[in-house]
């Protein structure tokens, strides 16, 4: 296995590894729809034998899983995807994931301190025999990329995992502050990659990006020990501390030109660029390979910690040209990427459509990889 992989081996033993397993559940398309017949609001061209078949497979895998962790004697409880809470977490040593990428992005927002590793489970993979078909794939059938194993293999591949056989990767997650009028939130991590974006897909959004560079604090010695006035006048050269007047009172214009803060630290705002588009992407290495690979972006190596960007269907400001990398670039390790929100609403949808967090006009946006990483079991055969 290349060494550029930031993962790590469990030595195996011959009692198992975990003491305690939360087996998080995917609701079926199925069953959600079901419920909606019941109201008789269930959509008419929905192919119920089809939903049904995809169903099956999924609860038979469901209570294969169980059956290997009742025979082995594993402390374990279960909860529906859709019900999952951080109680539930409560003397966890390992999670698993059963449905598919879906279920398994969904597990990861829950781990966000990084110290409980998560297993994805492929429970209704994709069959040979729906490649001799007219359409190459079943579109009601997860990939699995983010799964270590699969309802065909799980026999083998989990029970490793039980005894300390297994290969966890750390992956980077991308980390959000968004800063509003009185509060800042630190969002839920990213695995796989974010979109800022108008809630109406028809609507512009528009938005300054730049990157933070911490502001020089000794600029403002001067200041605090008397010795520099300030350029506002009265008040005898003391400025309103920790607020931005102060910082424009005391820090020279040529220096710094807009100043923000997040968590109390000042920064100065690098390589402004005002965008009207449809909205950004930014993605994890992990997630290059899924909406950042559909809109154009660039591959990456899995080990990056870098973070890449695309501006959707950038509208040039006053019919300008601007170069390809002002739309698509990487927010590299270390480094923080900024957005001031300038439509009247906005959304973060974090991993998909199901967790969103609004933006209002003026909002503030930090964005960079410094979250915890992810400990996903992997398939050590597919790293080779």
């Amino acid at each position: 296995m290349s060494s550029f992989y930031s993962s790590r081996f469990l030595s195996s033993s011959s009692t198992p590894h975990f003491r305690k397993l939360l087996v998080v559940i995917k609701q079926t398309a199925y069953e959600e729809y079901s419920q909606l017949r019941l109201r008789g609001k269930a959509p008419k061209a929905l192919r119920w034998q089809r939903l049904e078949n995809r169903y099956k497979s999924h609860k038979a895998c469901v209570n294969d899983l169980l059956g290997i962790l009742r025979h082995h004697n594993i402390d374990h409880q279960c909860v529906n995807r859709v019900e999952l809470d951080r109680q539930h977490l409560a003397n966890v040593d390992l999670v698993l994931a059963v449905g598919g990428d879906g279920t398994v992005l969904s597990s990861a927002h829950f781990l966000d301190n990084g110290t409980i590793p998560l297993l994805g489970v492929n429970s209704d993979p994709i069959q040979d025999s729906d490649r001799d078909t007219k359409k190459n794939t079943d579109e009601r059938r997860s990939h699995g990329a983010l799964c270590m194993c699969t309802a065909d293999n799980m026999a083998d591949q989990l029970v490793k995992v039980l005894y300390g056989e297994g290969t966890i990767m750390e992956r980077t997650r991308i980390q959000c502050v968004v800063k509003s009028t009185f509060s800042e939130t630190r969002l839920v991590p990213a695995l796989n990659d974010i979109l800022i974006a108008n809630p109406s897909p028809a609507a512009v959004s528009r938005f300054r990006m730049g990157f933070l560079v911490p502001v020089d604090m000794s600029d403002r010695l001067g200041l605090m020990d008397g010795s520099v006035s300030s350029s506002s006048g009265g008040g005898g050269g003391k400025g309103l501390v920790g607020s931005s007047l102060e910082e424009r009172e005391t820090m020279p214009y040529k220096k710094y030109g807009t100043v923000t803060r997040f968590g109390g630290v000042p920064y100065d705002i690098r390589d402004s660029l005002n965008v009207w588009s449809s909205g950004l992407w930014m993605s994890t290495a992990t997630g290059a390979t899924a909406a950042m690979a559909a809109a154009g972006g660039k591959p990456m190596d899995l080990a990056s910690k870098d973070i890449q960007y695309y501006i959707r269907e950038h509208i040039r400001e006053h019919g300008t040209e601007t170069s390809p990398e002002a739309d698509n670039g990487f927010v590299k390790d270390g480094e923080q990427l900024h957005l001031r929100w300038n439509s009247q609403k906005g959304n973060i949808f974090i991993d998909g459509s199901h967790l969103t967090h609004p933006l209002e006009l003026g909002d503030e946006i930090l964005i960079n990889s410094n979250a915890p990483p992810l400990q996903l079991f992997v398939n050590h055969d597919e790293l080779r």
